[in-house]
């Protein structure tokens, strides 16, 4: 149990027969009325944002989710395979699980959320920049513009991305997994 003044953002609550994480919060003390806490909740099994408030001091039942590192092996149609690095068991995992499944490198470790009381796979979360190589691109004609141009790459996990116009074919990149986004060239 955790009351609103526990609240910060990633903390995994139990509602409604769901687990919601913490997306962002906000404590609010109007002049005239009760405090209260404005929170946006993300569901961990399908992904819906939420918007709730809180009185101020409200007990919530709070849910033991522990991250543990895993790496991924491949995709096949049962889903994206996993290895624990521990004990090295493989966990398959469904697609929908996985935010940006597209920029996933087979060999690559990743956090998988997992429901401490039923060992249920809740998440798998990338880190926060990926490196990859470009397998294809236009080329891009200097002095074609003035401003920030953009053109359309694809990675060799067969993602799409936008790049700069000054960025080649067999490039290696990082990418943003938050918005999938163009993030800098590799040295």
């Amino acid at each position: 149990m955790a009351s609103t003044a526990d609240f910060k953002n990633g903390l995994c609550l139990e509602m409604n027969n769901d687990i919601f994480t913490i997306v962002e919060f906000q404590h609010v003390k109007p002049g005239k009325g009760a405090a209260f806490v404005r929170t946006k909740l993300k569901s961990l099994t399908s992904g819906k944002v939420l918007d709730k408030t809180f009185n101020a001091g409200e007990k919530v039942t709070t849910a033991r989710v522990e991250k543990r590192p895993h790496q991924f092996i491949y995709a096949d149609d049962m889903g994206y395979h996993f290895m624990d690095t521990e004990n090295f068991e493989q966990i398959p995992i469904q697609e929908k699980l996985i935010e940006r499944a597209n920029l996933l490198k087979e060999g690559q470790m990743v956090d998988i959320l997992v429901h401490a009381e039923t060992e249920t796979p809740l998440a798998v979360e990338l880190p926060a920049f990926v490196e990859l190589m470009i397998t294809y691109t236009e080329p891009g004609i200097k002095g074609d513009t003035a401003t920030n141009a953009l053109k359309p790459a694809t990675l060799e996990t067969g993602a799409n991305v936008m790049v700069p116009l000054f960025v080649e074919q067999d490039t290696m990149i990082k990418v943003d997994t938050r918005d999938g986004s163009y993030s800098e060239r590799v040295k």
